[in-house]
């Protein structure tokens, strides 16, 4: 009435005359605005919600509409209608917002198995789609539905909305009709939940949009030879650095080692579990012992230091300036000897952690 140039009755008196009419409804057991703590993020795009509610067509068959909402400005981001509560369906819309508003720095899901299952143990579809992105992933408690409350009422509004249409035939029908409503919700309905009681597009309107998130690297497949060739090199620079530091207190009285925790050298250690690192200094006759297994590094190598970085797939020599040496699978137990000719060959001379060999 206000935006139309008329004189508008209190919003008391509104809802007063609504609820006689039946046209609003009286809830006197729900909590008084009052006592619920607002929360809302500063800006449009920091924080979307997604959640899916069910609906019914033609002929009582079901389907389920996804709703993406703006945190800030309650914006429709993006709606979309599917047979049914799935990954693929999910993905879909998330993908339409972010087509037509950008990435948001967060998304804001319940514990459903086609959002967010990470509580379970589980990395859903939605959710590598959106960390690949950047974006931060993020789920209320379970049975805390209030945490997604603003998509919660989101969907009563449609309800009622759609409530006032013509049965929907078809998905796509229904679709129109949703779209109809995200248009009319966004651009000419007050929302009584914004200051001054403003459109979702004049709120999305007043603040500058959040800063896209910065996606994160790709990092190898677990256990593929790109993801051991990283953790060999990164445990390698590790061992560099701290061979390193060893080398700046070589003066330093072995008692005094022992106080900073430092490792006497030898060149035997147990046959390691997992992954890790460890110097080891050469025997006289080139080899080095790992459990009850001798690899030969060459009689070049006797008498120095190396470093002997393991994993699964099995273990890397380099030198202190973190030059590989040797690159060895493990052998079969109870293997008593590994020869050099044994070792997986390096591509050139210089190898360091940075350039390890493709078939590390």
């Amino acid at each position: 009435m206000v935006s139309l140039g008329m004189d508008a009755p209190s919003v008391a008196s509104l809802a007063r005359i609504f609820r006689e009419k039946n046209v609003a409804r009286s809830e006197p057991n729900k909590k008084p605005r009052a006592s619920y703590r607002r929360f809302v993020y500063p800006a449009p795009n920091a924080c979307w919600q997604l959640d899916a509610t069910e609906y019914v067509l033609a002929g009582g068959r079901e389907c389920v509409i996804f709703q993406l909402q703006d945190d800030h400005s309650r914006l429709a981001i993006a709606s979309h209608v599917a047979s049914g509560e799935t990954s693929e369906a999910a993905l879909t819309v998330v993908k339409k917002g972010i087509s037509a508003r950008g990435v948001p720095q967060r998304l804001l899901t319940d514990n459903g198995a086609a959002l967010n299952p990470s509580r379970r143990g589980v990395e859903g579809q939605l959710v590598a789609y959106v960390t690949s992105l950047g974006v931060e992933a993020i789920t209320g408690k379970p049975y805390k539905p209030t945490t997604q409350g603003k998509d919660e009422r989101f969907h009563q509004t449609l309800f009622r909305w759609l409530d006032k249409q013509p049965i929907a035939q078809s998905h796509a029908e229904l679709q129109s009709q949703v779209d109809g409503f995200d248009h009319v919700y966004n651009t000419e309905r007050p929302h009584q939940g914004l200051p001054g009681r403003i459109t979702p597009q004049q709120s999305w309107d007043a603040t500058a949009i959040a800063e896209e998130p910065r996606p994160s690297p790709i990092l190898p497949e677990p256990n593929s030879p790109e993801s051991r060739t990283l953790g060999v090199a990164q445990r390698l620079m590790a061992a560099v650095e701290q061979e390193a530091a060893v080398s700046a207190t070589r003066t330093v009285k072995e008692g005094t080692l022992a106080t900073l925790g430092l490792e006497r050298v030898t060149g035997s250690i147990i046959h390691p579990s997992g992954t890790g690192s460890r110097k080891l200094k050469v025997y006289s006759n080139g080899v080095v012992n790992i459990g009850r297994t001798i690899f030969s590094l060459t009689a070049s190598m006797s008498g120095r230091t190396v470093i002997a970085s393991w994993d699964d797939g099995g273990v890397i020599f380099a030198n202190a300036d973190g030059e590989i040496v040797a690159d060895y699978a493990w052998p079969p137990k109870s293997t008593a000897y590994v020869g050099i000719s044994k070792s997986r060959p390096l591509i050139g001379k210089d190898q360091n952690p940075g350039q390890l060999s493709p078939k590390s």
